[in-house]
C-alpha cells in the first residue's frame, strides 16, 4: 500500500514546483531577451559594414571594376575578422570569403550553421534599386555569441533545480513549523478520554486562520465533557434511586419468609411491595420518556385548546389538595392554541404540583395566560437562589439537599419532562425567583 503524502510534504512540493516554473520561465523569457539584444547588435553591425562596403565599392558592377576594387575590400575585411564576404552577379561569384558554405538567397538577415561555426547572414543588393546589381552576403561568425546562450541555458537549469531544491527544504520546514498548531491539536483530540475532557487548545496562541477551528474544538470538548458529567450524574442519580426501593423488597421479603405468618400479613407484605414496584415502574416509564424526547421521537399531537378550559380543569383536580394546605388557586386570562392535550395537560401538572409543595399554608399559586401565548405557574413562598435556577431542569436535581431516596412522588424527573414537553411544542420554559416568589414560565410560538 502506498504511503500518502503529509500535508507538510505536499506543501513542500508545492512550493518547490511553483518556484521551478517561475525560476524557468524568468530563465526563457532572459534567454530569449539576450538572443534578441544579440540579434539587434548583429544587425547594427552588419549594417554599418554594409555601409562601409558599398562605399568601398561605389560604381563596381562589372568583375573587371572589381577586380580593380579587390585590394581596397580585402582590407575593409580585416578590420573585421570574424566577418566573411561573398559576391554574386548574374550566377558568377566575384568574391568569396567562405568557400564550401551554402548561404540562403532570400534577402535579409538569416542564421546559418556550417561545420560547427555559427553565422548570422545578411544578404543586401550592393547597389539599392538596381535590379541588376550584385548581391553582396555578409558572413558574421556568431559562435561566441551561442556559448554565452547555452552557458546561460545551462545556468538556468541549473538554478531552476537548487532553487526548487532550496524551496522544497524551506518549504517544508517552513509547513512543518506552520502545521504546529494542528499537530497540537492532533495530540490533544489523541488525548481526549472519559478522565480527559478538561484539556483546551490556547486560542491565543493559534494562527487567524485557526483560531476559529479551535475555539469550535474547544467548544466541541466542553460539550463533551458537559454531557459526560449528565450522563455520569445520570447513571449515579438512576442508581441512587432505584437503590432503596430494591433494598426494601428484598428486606422486606426476606424478613417475611424467614418464618410462617398470617395471611393477612403476606397481603400486607404484598400490598408494601406493591407500591415499591409501582414506583420503580414509574420511574422507568418517565425515562423512557424522556429518552423518546431526547431523540425527537416525542411527536405531539395537534388540537385546538382553550388554554383556560386545561388550566381550569387541573386547578379543581388539585382544588382538595389546595384546601389541605391551606393554599388558594387563582387562575387569569385566557388563550386559544394547538396542541397534544394530554402532554400539556401533564406539563402543568407538573408545575402545579410543585407550586403547591413549596407554598407555605396562606400562600397563593396564581396561573397567568397572556395572549401570545405566555403562561406562567408563579407561587409565594421561598425563593430560589440564582445559582440554582439553570440546574432545576435537570434530571433527578432537587434544590432541596435532603434527597427523599426512593420517594415514589417526586423522584426529580417532573420538570425535565416538562421542559421535554414544551420543547417538543417549539417553545421553551424558564424559572423566575424572588425573594418570597416563584414563577415558572412557559413561552409557545404564535401557531401553536
Amino acid at each position: 500500500m502506498i504511503k500518502r503524502l503529509s500535508l507538510a510534504s505536499r506543501l513542500a512540493l508545492l512550493f518547490a514546483a511553483c518556484t521551478a516554473v517561475v525560476s524557468l520561465l524568468a530563465g526563457v523569457l532572459f534567454n530569449r531577451a539576450s538572443e534578441a539584444h544579440f540579434i539587434e547588435l548583429d544587425q547594427q553591425l552588419l549594417d554599418s559594414k554594409l555601409i562601409a562596403l558599398r562605399s568601398t565599392l561605389q560604381g563596381v558592377d562589372t568583375p573587371q571594376l572589381f577586380t580593380q576594387r579587390e585590394a581596397q575590400l580585402r582590407a575593409e575585411l580585416n578590420r573585421q575578422p570574424d566577418l566573411a564576404l561573398r559576391i554574386s552577379a548574374a550566377g558568377q561569384r566575384w568574391f568569396d570569403g567562405a568557400p564550401g558554405v551554402t548561404l540562403p538567397e532570400h534577402p535579409g538577415l538569416h542564421r546559418l550553421q556550417s561545420a560547427g561555426t555559427d553565422y548570422r547572414v545578411y544578404n543586401a543588393p550592393l547597389i539599392p534599386g538596381q535590379p541588376n546589381s550584385p548581391q553582396l552576403s555578409l558572413m558574421l561568425d556568431i559562435t561566441h555569441h551561442q556559448h554565452f546562450l547555452q552557458r546561460m541555458q545551462h545556468l538556468i537549469w541549473l538554478t531552476v533545480g537548487l532553487s526548487a531544491l532550496a524551496t522544497a527544504l524551506l518549504g517544508a520546514w517552513a509547513a512543518r513549523s506552520g502545521l504546529r498548531p494542528l499537530r497540537r491539536m492532533g495530540e490533544v483530540a489523541a488525548g481526549v478520554s472519559a478522565h480527559s475532557l478538561t484539556q483546551r487548545l490556547p486560542q491565543q496562541q493559534m494562527p487567524a486562520e485557526l483560531a476559529e477551528l479551535a475555539e469550535a474544538f474547544n467548544a466541541m470538548l466542553g460539550r463533551l465533557d458537559d454531557a459526560f458529567q449528565r450522563l455520569s450524574a445520570f447513571s449515579a442519580d438512576i442508581a441512587h434511586e432505584l437503590r432503596t426501593p430494591l433494598s426494601n423488597l428484598l428486606t422486606h421479603t426476606q424478613v417475611i419468609l424467614t418464618q410462617p405468618r398470617p395471611l393477612e400479613d403476606y397481603r400486607e407484605a404484598l400490598h408494601s411491595n406493591l407500591e415499591e414496584l409501582q414506583w420503580m415502574a414509574q420511574l422507568v416509564n418517565d425515562m423512557l420518556y424522556l429518552a423518546k424526547a431526547d431523540h425527537g421521537l416525542l411527536v405531539p399531537t395537534r388540537e385546538p385548546l382553550v388554554l383556560a378550559d386545561e388550566v381550569d380543569a387541573l386547578l379543581e383536580f388539585f382544588a382538595l389538595l389546595a384546601d389541605d394546605a391551606q393554599v388558594g388557586l387563582v387562575r387569569k386570562g385566557t388563550a386559544s392554541i394547538t396542541g397534544d392535550r394530554g402532554m400539556l395537560r401533564r406539563a402543568l401538572s407538573n408545575l402545579l404540583d410543585n407550586a403547591l409543595r413549596f407554598t407555605p399554608p396562606g400562600g397563593e399559586v396564581r396561573v397567568s395566560i397572556e395572549d401570545g401565548v405566555r403562561l406562567s405557574v408563579e407561587n409565594t413562598g421561598e425563593g430560589i437562589p440564582a445559582a440554582l435556577l439553570p440546574k432545576l431542569f435537570d434530571r433527578f436535581y432537587r434544590a432541596d439537599p435532603a434527597r427523599h431516596e426512593g420517594s415514589s412522588e417526586h423522584a426529580g424527573l417532573g420538570l425535565a419532562i416538562t421542559q421535554s414537553i414544551v420543547r417538543a411544542h417549539g417553545g421553551r420554559i424558564y424559572c423566575e425567583s424572588g425573594v418570597e416568589w416563584t414563577r415558572f414560565v412557559i413561552e409557545l410560538p404564535k401557531g401553536h
